[in-house]
């Protein structure tokens, strides 16, 4: 699942900025396709799709693209241009800078990465620094989450491969000098099977979405602790009688308490 993004590099002079897009692939973490403009555009983010989906050779059906809410991503032509290949588009909640994670991640690597400058003195400049940076992280840059596996060999599914190969040294040292190793025998870091942006709560032995919790749980205040600790305010009302009930989470107008760790908001009807 593709994450297209665009930051600007700053340029030479003052308000003079590059825009960069980038294709990133969530579950491996590899840049697929990328390009550097003078300008934000939904014409460049158009062709940078249509050119990526028919390099990797994506069926209909097969793709979904989550994108931020940037002029160029939520404009029509590539709104058309997703519904023609067949590709499911999926955007950021508005206001909330956190569902991009993966994409803010790569963007904070390049900007914090050493070779990266205060300015670029032209746009060639830009384009080679973005040519090095992208093999760079591709090929060398190896990840935590992917069990110390660059994304390169994750995206092409090299990672069994390496695991098997990690596996048999770290046994072979075990073997020789068992005494280093206090615990137990050593073993890889695994790798991901799966990647969630805002990943559904789930029970863990059903996998089926938890029933609201009552209202009267022991983290939201009952109307009878409310009257033991002489607390102030307007007629008590019993919440139970006009629950909102909002996904998973149930909100006393009352008590405006949320029940299932929802953040707080005020609900009424």
């Amino acid at each position: 699942m593709p994450r297209p993004t665009q930051p600007k590099l700053r340029g030479p002079a003052a308000w003079t900025w590059y825009y960069l897009y980038v294709l990133l692939d969530v579950f491996s973490r590899y840049i697929v396709g990328w390009l550097l403009a003078h300008r934000e555009s939904a014409t460049l983010a158009q062709r940078l799709i249509a050119a990526t989906v028919a390099r990797e050779q994506i069926a209909p059906g097969q793709l979904t693209v989550h994108a931020d809410r940037g002029a160029a991503m939520i404009s029509k032509p590539v709104a058309f241009l997703l519904a023609d290949l067949g590709i499911t588009k999926s955007h950021s909640r508005p206001q909330v800078s956190n569902d991009n994670p993966y994409s803010e991640a790569q963007f904070k690597t390049l900007k914090y990465h050493p070779s990266f400058p205060d300015r670029f003195g032209s746009f060639e400049h830009g384009r080679a620094h973005c040519t090095d940076f992208v093999t760079w992280y591709n090929t060398q840059h190896r990840h935590s989450s992917l069990g110390w596996h660059t994304p390169h060999v994750v995206h092409h599914g090299l990672a069994a491969a390496r695991q098997a190969q990690r596996a048999t040294v770290l046994a072979a040292a075990y073997a020789a000098t068992p005494a280093r190793f206090v615990r137990h025998a050593p073993t890889p870091p695994p790798v991901p099977t799966a990647v969630w942006i805002n990943q559904p709560r789930l029970l863990p032995a059903s996998g089926i979405r938890p029933d609201p919790a009552p209202i009267d749980a022991p983290d939201c205040p009952r109307i009878d602790d409310r009257r033991s600790r002489g607390d102030s305010g307007p007629p008590l009302v019993e919440p139970r009688l006009e629950p909102v009930i909002i996904d998973a989470g149930v909100w006393s107008r009352e008590t405006r308490c949320s029940v299932n760790s929802v953040p707080l908001v005020s609900q009424t009807r």
